[in-house]
């Protein structure tokens, strides 16, 4: 829902920030009503330091600065201009280290939960140069891994490393966790489960303490060279050894998708990997899984997001509706909570970052004479909601089963709340990431992308808050069961693997099931990977902090449903 500011009345808050420019964001047309209140801003008070300069990296800190008294969720925490003197974080060999800096200790002086002791990075806000975040752009500098709008620019492979042996803390080992689709190591048949030895001709597996990040850093290079073990279904196979040369690709965000059988049930199974942006790949991926689920007479599903960091909300949306049972059409599905600045109409800063449609164009509005801009919209959470709309013929899910971890974050979490309310829900894994907030990109210099904790999402009961993470109904970190982990060496889909054969059995009705008693049958131990048959997990996943796979919940701005 579009508000609009009257011709003249920009903010004068707005305007000392002379040096801003226009997001990339896409979004998709709407209709203005011109009868709501403009948007303006507070009068700016305590920042007589703030004084006029052509300094381009004085202007942009003080644009991180004053963007965030406005938008940030947690605005109301931070203090004055004068007295957070936001210039002084010049440190840096690149501007984008100055800036990181500077949000950085916004997010700190916030006291928020966006702030933790002992990391060096927001838990939620981030910055990004956008320059260098397009894969398309130069493969030397690029992002390894697929990024939110499916571009991936690497090998493809998503490694972790596991601890194999609890009587030898030190040794590890180094295994494919998932292919990306349509990447140089999907195109060479490398398959999650495979173990790697070497990476260009280095040994990995001895010591964890000194390797691991060495190990990333290969794996992240322009030709990678790797050997090792094949694994298939928990079994030792033959040795590999090939050669993988990094590329610019598209990539669905779809690992697998399969029906299951379990006595008579027939279980859908999803393993997505991110919500990329809802573009016909993705959107085209999606409607063939659930129209196979759909013609094979689904009625529950498992949809595993263990490794998915979220992405755009549209798309989680989308997600959503192929799920939802019938009937649920105009009942609220989420609902978004800005600050009370943004929510008042005074975040008038905001008038600096224009609409733009899906092709990244200007909206221009004819009853205005002027382009749109994210000033327009309305911030309040009757506005910003959003509703179900059914898609696809899937109908009748009673059960949905949710695989997730601690690398489950944002528009994951936001799926899994938003179905609490209608269908039987249960989680199965670890505590999730806990990111119920998302924002929008705020453009500086033209370059660089300022995601801020913008609006915390709750579903039609009200309920979010889950900044601690989603405590599943299933906790592997505190169950007994041996064979109850994460296991690589099973590809998705297969039912004996640990995580699946939990989710399945968490499904009614599938107590006895020829599924569960081959799973229970496999003992899932990687004897090969490890001098100890004891009854203890025989892997420890140990990389957890490190990963380049994208983090967060994006919504295209001023997009209303």
């Amino acid at each position: 829902m579009i508000k609009h500011i009257s011709s003249g009345r920009y903010a004068a808050l707005a305007i000392i920030v002379l040096a801003l420019g226009f997001t990339a964001c896409k979004k998709n047309k709407v209709e203005p009503t011109p009868e709501k209140k403009p948007q303006t801003s507070d009068p700016a008070t305590g920042n007589s330091q703030q004084t006029p300069t052509t300094d381009r990296v004085q202007l942009s800190n003080d644009s991180l600065f004053l963007y965030a008294k406005e938008v940030y969720y947690w605005n109301e925490a931070l203090p004055t201009y004068d007295e957070y003197l936001p210039r002084k974080y010049t440190n840096g060999a690149a501007n984008l280290d100055k800036y990181k800096n500077n949000l950085f200790n916004i997010g700190k002086v916030s006291g928020s939960v966006d702030y933790r002791q002992g990391y060096s990075s927001l838990k939620y806000s981030f910055i990004e140069d956008a320059d260098a975040a397009n894969p398309q752009a130069s493969i030397p500098n690029s992002l390894a891994s697929v990024d939110s709008e499916g571009n991936g620019n690497d090998v493809g492979i998503r490694i972790d490393a596991y601890r194999t042996d609890v009587n030898n803390p030190l040794t590890y080992s180094l295994i494919v966790t998932a292919v990306y689709p349509g990447s140089p190591a999907a195109d060479a048949g490398v398959k999650r489960g495979w173990v790697i030895r070497t990476i260009n001709g280095q040994s990995f597996g001895a010591n964890i303490n000194t390797e691991v990040n060495a190990a990333f850093n290969a794996i992240e290079g322009a030709n990678v060279s790797i050997t090792g073990t094949v694994y298939t279904g928990g079994s030792r196979l033959n040795e590999f050894s090939t050669t993988l040369t990094k590329k610019s690709y598209k990539s669905s965000p779809i690992y697998k998708a399969v029906t299951l059988t379990a006595g008579t049930k027939k279980i859908g199974y999803l393993a997505f990997a991110r919500f990329s942006t809802l573009d016909n790949t993705t959107k085209a991926d999606l409607d063939a899984a659930f129209a196979d689920f759909a013609t094979m007479g689904v009625k529950d599903l498992v949809v595993d997001l263990r490794y998915n960091g979220g992405g755009y909300i549209n798309t989680a949306e989308y997600l959503i509706n192929l799920i939802a049972p019938s009937g649920l059409n105009g009942k609220v599905m989420f609902r978004e909570y800005y600050n009370n600045t943004m929510r008042s109409g005074k975040a008038g800063i905001l008038i600096n970052q224009p609409v733009t449609d899906i092709n990244g164009k200007l909206i221009y509005d004819r009853t205005l004479g002027r382009n749109l801009t994210q000033a327009d919209d309305d911030y309040s959470p009757e506005a910003q909601s959003t509703s179900f709309s059914k898609k696809g013929a899937l109908a009748g899910v009673t059960n949905v089963v949710f695989i997730v971890s601690d690398r489950t974050a944002s528009a994951s979490e936001l799926v899994i709340n938003s179905l609490k309310p209608f269908v039987n829900v249960k989680l199965v894994g670890e505590t999730t990431y806990g990111k119920p907030v998302g924002f929008f990109p705020i453009k500086i210099e033209n370059r660089y992308d300022v995601f801020y904790a913008m609006f915390e999402t709750k579903n039609a009961n009200g309920e979010g808050g889950y900044f601690n993470g989603m405590v599943p109904d299933y906790n592997a970190a505190t169950s007994t069961e041996a064979t109850f982990f994460d296991n690589p060496l099973y590809e998705f889909g297969d039912v004996r693997e640990g995580y699946l054969a939990k989710a399945v059995a968490a499904i009614p009705g599938t107590a006895g099931s020829s599924a569960l008693a081959s799973a229970k049958s496999a003992r899932m131990s990687v004897r090969e990977e490890s001098s100890t048959t004891t009854a203890v997990p025989p892997m420890i996943l140990v990389s957890k902090e490190r990963t380049t796979e994208f983090v967060g919940m994006i919504k295209t701005p001023g997009r209303r449903q």
